[in-house]
């Protein structure tokens, strides 16, 4: 396992850049999805990377793609482990191995599908404002990061810049169609109860997670990452304590020193010191390891 840090690819046909994913066409129907270790905060690309970020978020999301696949099929077809098994329309470099996954082509929803089992984050913050969240009318006198009577669907927009605004099912209804809306919310509240059941026996409870979905030949197929800690809120089980906001296996550590920093959130950001660094590389392995059962490749 490389203790390397990739901040960006550059190989032919790029497709897309985005704030962690560097993607690129095959041209075959299929894409290539390089997970580099770059990391942002407050909606800005950081100047740092953080060794092993991307070989979890691949191989995190391979894992999960893997394991649900009979609760909602994905565009996953492949993890490249290393190059021999590569198959690729260019050569292969060795820092592609274990962070990037050969997947199908699909037409992306411009819909945030967040399943959230746990009062924490936005939610939090809107149900003290409210008491609901995305429309949802939830009971009075719940406290931070309480568990909720049951999992919600609180979708949100999928902002370009900036961030994500929560809208409501009606909202969604709207934007794609009522059957649409519903197989979006089917499908995610769906694979957060399996992963959070399967989670919780292994220490780890999802508060909330983010998914993407895309259509591939006229169905909906999960697509971009799975269950990861860039896209999920993953608590200590051990040390969960309602009430209050919980430390979780994330980039936390990079936001709580910024905010400490007194940095405005505009670019440039500053430099992050080598414990912040080291210390969330540490949380993003941790949350591999008790998912998966095994250390990072």
């Amino acid at each position: 396992m490389t203790t390397s840090v990739l901040l960006e690819t550059n190989l032919p046909n790029l497709f897309a850049r985005g704030k962690v994913r560097d993607t690129y066409d095959l041209g075959d129907g299929r894409l290539l999805i390089v997970a580099t270790d770059r990391i942002s905060a407050f909606d800005v690309v950081l100047p740092q990377g953080v060794p092993h970020k991307g070989a979890v978020l691949t191989q995190l999301s391979a894992f999960w793609f893997e394991m649900t696949a009979d609760v909602m099929p994905n565009h996953f077809l492949r993890l490249i482990s290393n190059c021999d098994n590569a198959d690729l329309p260019f050569p292969c470099s060795q820092e592609m191995a274990g962070r990037s996954m050969v997947v199908k082509k699909a037409e992306r929803l411009d819909i945030e599908c967040v399943a959230r089992g746990y009062l924490s984050g936005s939610g939090w913050a809107e149900y003290r404002e409210s008491g609901s969240v995305c429309g949802m009318r939830l009971p009075s006198g719940l406290r931070e990061s309480d568990k909720l009577p049951e999992p919600i669907f609180t979708p949100s927009t999928k902002a370009k810049s900036g961030h994500d605004l929560n809208i409501d099912f009606a909202q969604v209804a709207d934007m794609v169609g009522v059957e649409t809306a519903a197989g979006l919310r089917d499908a995610t509240l769906s694979i957060y109860r399996f992963a959070a059941d399967y989670a919780l026996e292994r220490g780890i409870i999802i508060a909330d997670t983010k998914i993407e979905l895309g259509r591939q030949d006229g169905r909906l197929i999960i697509i971009d990452e799975l269950l990861t800690p860039d896209s999920s809120r993953f608590w200590d089980a051990a040390t969960y304590e309602p009430g209050k906001s919980q430390p979780s296996f994330d980039k936390q550590p990079v936001r709580d020193w910024l905010t400490a920093s007194g940095w405005n959130r505009e670019p440039p950001p500053p430099d992050l010191p080598d414990e912040v660094v080291a210390g969330t590389s540490a949380r993003y392995r941790e949350a591999f390891r008790r998912l998966t059962g095994h250390e990072l490749r």
